[in-house]
Parts: C-alpha cells; sequence; structure tokens
C-alpha cells in the first residue's frame, strides 16, 4: 500500500494521494464512511477517538449522542481502535495515533469529495434516467423534423425550448441531489438522510 512516503531523515509522511482500490476498501465499511463522514464535516485538525464513537454509535443507533449507552460507546470505540482507523491509516486516508487517542484527516481524505448515488425502491439510476431523456429528446426531435402531427402545431423553436428546459431542470435536480449526498456536506451521514 501506498500511504506513506519515505522522507530525509528516516521518517515518512502521508501520501496525498488514495488509489481508487484502497478508497473503495475504506468506503465498504458503514463505521468508516461514518468517520470519514465525520471527519470532513468536522473540518477540524484532529478529532478524539472517544468523541468519534460517540458520534458514530449515535448514528448508528438513530439516537442523540446524550442518549447512547456505556456498551454502545464501547463496542464502536474498541472496532474504531483496533479495525478501522489501523485499516483507514494504512489506506493514508487518516493518521491515527493510537496512544494520544486521537485522528487526523490527511491531505488525500480533503480532497475526497464522494457521493453515493444511493438508488432506493423503485428509483433509477442518475445515468439510466440521462439515457431515457436523451431518447426521448431523439424521438421528439425526429418528430418535428419529419413533420409529425401533432408536432406541426408549434414551432420548431418550442421543442427546443422544451429540450433545454426539460435538460436543465434535471441538471439541477441532479446537481442539488448528489450536493446532499456528499459526504461531510450535511449534519448526518448521507445513507442516513
Amino acid at each position: 500500500m501506498a500511504s506513506a512516503q519515505q522522507i530525509d531523515g528516516g521518517g515518512t509522511e502521508p501520501a496525498t494521494e488514495v488509489s481508487e482500490d484502497e478508497l473503495f476498501d475504506v468506503l465498504a465499511n458503514q463505521r468508516r464512511r461514518f468517520a470519514v463522514h465525520l471527519l470532513k464535516r468536522e473540518e477540524a485538525d484532529s478529532v478524539a477517538i472517544g468523541d468519534m464513537a460517540e458520534q458514530i454509535a449515535a448514528w448508528e443507533n438513530g439516537i442523540d449522542t446524550a442518549e447512547i449507552t456505556g456498551n454502545e460507546r464501547k463496542r464502536v470505540y474498541t472496532a474504531l481502535q483496533q479495525s478501522h482507523l489501523p485499516k483507514m491509516d494504512d489506506a493514508g486516508v487518516v493518521e491515527f495515533n493510537k496512544d494520544r487517542g486521537v485522528v487526523e484527516p490527511t491531505p488525500a481524505l480533503t480532497d475526497v469529495d464522494v457521493y453515493m448515488d444511493v438508488v432506493e425502491g423503485r428509483e433509477i439510476p442518475w445515468s439510466d434516467y440521462y439515457l431515457g431523456l436523451s431518447g426521448a429528446a431523439v424521438a421528439l426531435t425526429g418528430a418535428v423534423w419529419l413533420g409529425a402531427w401533432p408536432f406541426t402545431l408549434l414551432p420548431e423553436m418550442a421543442w427546443t425550448v422544451a429540450i433545454v428546459v426539460a435538460f436543465l431542470f434535471s441538471a439541477l435536480t441532479h446537481k442539488y441531489y448528489t450536493a446532499e449526498m456528499k459526504v461531510g456536506k450535511p449534519e448526518e451521514p448521507p445513507e442516513l438522510t
């Protein structure tokens, strides 16, 4: 793993980039996604592992931090300390100082703007939506070009405006949706909203 680079004096400095595979591996676990979200949301130089465990336990249980039990907090704390934070440290997205109980984001984490294209129930992915919208625009353009009725009732420019408005509205909706799904932006992680 390319999580650190050798520097003069025998020490290491954190990597500034994380490979896509390492990033997907880090984000494959909900607690690690919650940790990434918390670090990006806080925008602090460091977060105490106890504070992190408390917030993650609250998110996992769907309650306020004041309501979590000692067992819920301890379970998350232990998993973070023994498994998740060392894995994130190895990947280069955080610097985990186990002795001090502190987690610090690295430049690699700061540059990660991940969003989740969460598709629930009967929703369709955005890529399929845009493919369908493009197909409809091609069909409409063809019908107007061929002069098919009822498309001759409006001028060609009206149909052009309709297509542009449909894509503009879709793009604005997509932008809003992905902004809400970015890790670290909303108050809660995207998968809880």
